[in-house]
This record gives C-alpha cells, structure tokens and sequence, in this order.
C-alpha cells in the first residue's frame, strides 16, 4: 500500500466504501444453476471422425425425461432444443461446425445444468464470450455483476480467494463487444467494463485488434473513488480498447499486448487531479490517437509502448520510467526515458487458431527493441504450442503431486484461475519448462509440517518460464521462490529464464504467526524479471501497528545471487532488512519501487552493519560487488507503527566502485514521524525537508556501508525430500 497526500488532505486510514454497481442481468450460471453444475457430474466426449457429441451426466432433479438444448456459447441469445431423454446420457449427432461452439444445457424440474468442452477444460473460474452468438452487452453485463459481488462489492474483496478470468473469441463480420457509450471510463455514460481483484481479461486472437472492447475501467474502493492505492491484483492482455482505457490502479497490476484507441486525459480519471495511486505497468501496447497522462500516480514503468508524437507532460509524481518506447516523454528529474529494452521476451499468451484449437504463443527472445512485439497482422515472433497435446490444464482442486508430475512427464501446466492449496512445493526441473497462470492464480502454502520450504523452485535449467502467479504463505518457510539452488553457475545467456507478473505475498491473509527467509531469491545466471510485486503486508485482516513485526516476519523481499540478471518494473515493499539485496555482477534494474516497513517498533529492532546504521536500505548492492547499474529508483517513507523514534540512514547503498552506478533515485516521506535521511551512502539529504534526489551516484564521495558477510539458505538447509539438480 502506498501513500500520496491529495489536495483534500484526505488520509489513507478512510475506511472502505463499498461501491455496488449492480446490474440488471443475471448470467445463466451465476445463480443456483452454477451451484447445481459443482455437485453434478457433467462429461463431454468430442469423437473426432464421427463429429458427434456425447454427454453424461449425474442424476438430478424428480421426475420427468431430461431436456437437452444446444447453444454456440455459453451465454448465447439462442438455445434451440436437439433432444429429450430418461437416460443419463445423450449424443448429439449434428453439433455445430467447431466443436468449442456447442453450449448445452440439461434442463429437468426447473434445474438447468451447462456442459461443454471449454467448461471440461477450463473449469469453472474462466468465462468465454463469443460474439458471433451474443449480444454485444453479453460479456459487459455478466463481468460487472461479479464486480458488484466479488470484484470490489464483496465484503472483503480484496481478501477474497475468489479467482475469475474473461476470455473473447475473436469479432467476426465487423462486429464488436462494445455496447456503445460516451466520455471517460469512469462515467455511468461510458458503460465500461469494470474489473475488479483478482480478475483478468484476454482476447482469444492472435493480435489486439481481433477482439474489439469499448471501454475498461478499475474502479478505486478508498476515500470515495480518489484513492487507487490498493487497487491491486488484477490484468489485463491482447485485445483493442476502442473508447477509453482508464487503468486506475497500484501494483500488481499487468496491462500487455493492447492496442487502445482512446484514453481519458487522465488514465486514472477519478478525481480528476485529486486521484492518487501507486502503479503501475504498461507494456507492449500502442496508444493511437491520444497521448495518456499518469497524473495522480506516484510512479510508473512503461516498457515497449508506442505514443502518439506530442510534447504535452504525461504525468507522475516521483519516478516515471519509459523503455523502448517510441514518443516518450523529455527527460527530467522524475522522467527516464530509455531507449531500447536490452533484452526482454513477452510473456506466453493463450489464443484460439484457425484450425478452431487453443493454442498457446510463446514469444521469442528479443534484444535491443524498440516499441510494440507484434503488428497488425503478424503475432510476433515466437512458438505455438498445442494446448491439450503439450500442457496440463490445472483446476482448482489440483494438488501439487498432480502438478510436479505432470511436469515430469514433460509437460508445461496452465493454472486457471484458482486458490491452490499445496502440500509441498512447485518443482520445475527441465529445460524450457512453462508456468502459466490466468486471473492471478495463487499458489498457496498450506499450514502442514512438510511444506516448509516455499511455493516455487526452479532448478538451474535453460528456458524456464515462470509467469503470472501470486504466491501466497499460510506457512513458515525458507522462501517462496527460489530460481537455482545456491552457487548455481550455468550459462543460461543463448537461452535465459524469464519471470514476469510475479507477486509474492507475505501476510496479509493467514491466520498464523508465519516466518520466512526471503521471499524470492534468484541464483540462476541470465534470469530476466519483468514486472514483480514482492509485498510483505501492510494491511490485511489481522492486527497491525507493532503486532505485525512479530507476526509476519520475512527478512529479504529479493535477493540476487546470480551473475548477468536483469529486471523490469521491480516493486518490493515492507521487508524487514534489505528489501533487495544484490550480490550477482552485471545486475540492471530499470525501475524500483519501495516502502520501508510501516511497523518497526524502534530503532534497535531496525539496524543493520552491526547496529552501527538506523534501519536498513531498501536496495542494497554488497561492497564485493565490481559492476551493476540501476535507472529509476524510488524510496518512500511511511513509518507508522513505530515509537515516533525510528529512521532510515539511507534509502541505497552501494559500493564506492567505478563500474557500480545508480541513477535517478529518489526519496520522500508520506506519512508518519520517521525520515529517510539520505539517498544514497550519506549523501543526499533527509526527507525531513521534502523530496531528495540524486540523479547520478558513480563511485562516488559518499560514505561506503560497512563490509557484511551474508549467509543465505544452503543445501543442508533445504528439507529432506526437495531433491536438488546440481
């Protein structure tokens, strides 16, 4: 969570507002229906040769034969019957043409149940929307009333283990999924789509433009709409938003692979100048019409985006980072324009091809680029992967010996949208090996003996892909995720490993005293990172203030042991000692994000060097390191829970060395008593006067940290049955 004062002096203690938009439709599975579609048994059985459909399903209802109508989508305006039977089973032996356009419902005593092969695939957690049988208010209608209930509306939304993605099959015969509005996002007027926690929205086509929405909005619960500083955990990916695209929100939140027609003045249009928040990320999307302006946010990072020329400001308050892209804005003191994305490679995407089968796009590696991965008509390039011959399709209910095994037998897995609950950790073990998760996936560590080691490993293996997950700790464990064991040393640089939308979290939920080591740590060399949340929490359903720094302990967000790696859009918040701690050579960062813990009770519990140094820096690169460089770095201090008595020396620390460069640091304090008193080695000045920056620290004058040496988690330390590849 993350602070910036507005005009109205309004506090970021406001308690929550609930806002229910409720609309007047009901989906046909969102009422008791769905309920009766959990408990009963429903299979599909596609015979290929034959093109016929069998469905079977469990007994239900009285009395009376079982009627059987059939659909093109789930949600389709028209179901037209094509059977009657007493039996438990039914073949349709003249289903329409492509096979994921047959929706049927089994109807009896006024229960209705749904079967299909994208529901037997999927789950239940993801929802797909077809055009070619829907009205254009279809999709809008049912994702705004799970808005209203689960989204925001709920009595704890932002808590809720509730997990939901939307999926669009791509337009056809020029039609679109916009229901028609006017003016910005935010307004009844606009009739926008309005996503809430834990939801995600993908288009099915191979470009942005196969799948045509109107508008999108986030709307923010805090201080009567103005406040988007927890506005969190949601995404959006791969299709044209043709009205208005009004992304008000803070972190862990992903905007991919867009093409966006129009946007409000200000991308986060609540409150006008008023709004605040603490995004965000933006990547590989192309603005056509009108430049967007990030006014209200502390920061943001926008990576491989095309804007329309222009001179006009773009926004932000502290620390705006802008790579690859093409018309970005003028460098200033909080701008950074970079300009090329040394090497990055987009995250893996779901679509459906024109041979009417899912399939799965994983971009290739890509150096020194500039703007958007793909064109009008080209995807990009990169591989195609069957989605039922190549990956294991995870449901909710799957444990983790499910997935180790599949990926054993050489499988890539798709998370749907869930709440995993796993005994033991995710063990990827082969080269180019692929986690993929939709709707903000949580990988979830139980409260069991065994699994006290973390949520993720990944051996030291080329081509890993680890994308789109949140992990969560209900545990006491050494990590949370940990990328090759420690004193890894392959060569990963003809084939790196990329992490991307990670979020791990630490607290905020569970209901035990927890203690972790580090919440993620990377010892692989050539691992690329593109756009982690590491979040030990602020705020959440238990007690804060002093009673959270014994409670939820984790000492490092990040720490950094492998050579060569590079990170876009770092945010890491609240750990309780260095929140990033670098020891692997030739690190970059493009764009870092911090808070220091709100909760430490005093100085004594917070400092490092041997207790010589108040608090601990929130990115810290070891004096025996020879070379690294970061661009566009934040610190902010919010010290809330404390005695009144409790600083920060500095906001970085690195070593006085000629190779090791910071630039563009910035530090301030939002609320409480506490300071930062320096940006960087002694130098800098104290938040205690207002905003402190620092726009080149090379080898500098300041005052080098002390030498420490850092014990990190070894072999012998990991329990008995993780079995770790040399």
């Amino acid at each position: 969570m993350n602070i910036l004062k507005s005009k109205k002096g309004i506090s970021v203690f406001t308690a929550f507002v609930f806002i229910l938009i409720l609309s007047s439709f009901v989906s046909p599975d969102s009422s008791d229906e769905k309920k009766q579609e959990k408990k009963t048994e429903r299979k599909i059985v596609y015979n290929k040769k034959k093109h016929d459909m069998t469905l079977s399903w469990s007994a239900f209802g009285s009395s009376g034969n079982y009627i059987i109508t059939r659909g093109g989508s789930r949600l389709a305006s028209d179901f037209v019957q094509v059977g009657s039977t007493s039996k438990l089973t039914f073949t349709d032996n003249k289903p329409n043409t492509d096979k994921y356009e047959n929706y049927y419902k089994v109807t009896r005593n006024d229960i209705t149940i749904i079967i299909s092969l994208e529901n037997q695939i999927f789950g239940d957690n993801m929802y797909f929307y077809d055009r070619k049988h829907e009205k254009a208010e279809t999709a809008r209608n049912e994702i705004n009333s799970h808005f209203a209930a689960i989204g925001l509306g709920g009595a704890n939304g932002e808590w809720t283990t509730k997990r939901q993605a939307y999926y669009f099959k791509a337009n056809v015969n020029g039609q679109t999924y916009d229901v028609g509005g006017s003016g910005s996002a935010s307004s009844a007027e606009a009739n926008s789509i309005e996503l809430g926690f834990y939801s995600h929205i993908g288009g099915l086509g191979k470009v942005p433009s196969d799948v045509k929405l109107g508008s999108i909005f986030t709307r923010p619960h805090l201080s009567g709409g103005a406040n988007a500083t927890c506005t969190f955990w949601r995404s959006v990916e791969n299709v044209e938003v043709m009205r208005d695209f009004s992304w008000t929100v803070s972190q862990s939140t992903s905007a991919r692979r867009l093409l966006i027609g129009s946007t409000s003045k200000y991308i986060s249009d609540i409150g006008n100048t008023n709004f605040w928040g603490s995004g965000g990320f933006i990547a590989d999307t192309h603005y056509t019409s009108s430049r967007p302006n990030w006014a209200g946010q502390q920061q943001w990072y926008t990576r491989n985006t095309v804007f329309p020329s222009g001179s006009g400001a773009m926004g932000g308050s502290y620390n705006m980072v802008w790579q690859g892209c093409v018309n970005p804005p003028q460098a200033d003191e909080k701008n950074a324009p970079i300009s090329t994305t040394p090497i990055i490679r987009e995250k893996p995407f779901l679509f459906l091809d024109k041979d009417g089968e899912y399939k799965v796009s994983v971009p290739a590696w890509q150096k020194d680029r500039v703007g958007v991965s793909w064109s009008a008509t080209d995807m990009g390039k990169g591989k195609i992967q069957d989605l039922l011959n190549d990956w294991y399709v995870t449901k909710e209910s799957d444990t983790d010996v499910e997935i180790n095994n599949a990926l054993k037998a050489g499988k890539n897995v798709f998370f749907t949208p869930g709440h995993y609950s796993l005994n033991a950790p995710i063990q990827v073990n082969r080269k180019d090996a692929i986690l993929l998760g939709a709707g903000i996936a949580s990988v979830t560590l139980e409260p069991t003996e065994k699994n006290t080691w973390g949520c993720i490993y990944a051996d030291d293996k080329d081509g890993i892909i680890i994308a789109g997950l949140l992990m969560d700790s209900f545990n006491s464990t050494t990590y949370q995720v940990r990328i090759g064991d420690q004193g890894a040393k392959a060569d990963h640089s003809a084939d790196p490993i990329l992490l991307t939308d990670i979020t791990c979290r630490v607290g905020g939920v569970q209901s035990k005293n927890i203690q972790i080591q580090v919440s993620m740590q990377i010892n692989s060399n050539n691992v690329v990172g593109d756009h982690f949340w590491l979040w030990r929490a602020d705020h959440g359903s238990q007690k804060g203030g002093d009673a959270r720094w014994v409670r939820d302990r984790c000492k490092n967000g990040l720490i950094v042991a492998g050579n060569d790696v590079t990170l876009y859009g770092l945010f890491v918040e609240h750990f309780q000692e260095y929140e990033v701690l670098w020891l692997g050579e030739r690190g970059k960062t493009y764009f870092f994000q911090n808070e220091p813990p709100y909760d430490a009770p005093n100085q004594a519990s917070w400092s490092s060097q041997g207790g010589r140094i108040d608090g601990y820096a929130a990115f810290k690169v070891s004096n025996t390191v020879k070379e690294h460089h970061s661009i566009g770095m934040g610190s902010y201090a919010v010290m809330t829970g404390t005695d009144g008595n409790v600083n920060k020396k500095n906001g970085f620390e690195v070593p006085n060395s000629p190779n090791v460069t910071l630039e563009k640091m910035c530090t301030t304090r939002f609320a409480g008593s506490g300071n930062i008193q320096n940006v960087i080695n002694s130098t800098g000045g104290s938040t205690a006067t207002g905003a402190k920056r620092v726009a080149l620290y090379n080898n500098g004058s300041g005052t080098q940290p002390y030498d420490e040496e850092f014990n990190l988690p070894s072999s012998e330390s990991y329990p008995a049955y993780i079995k770790m590849e040399k």
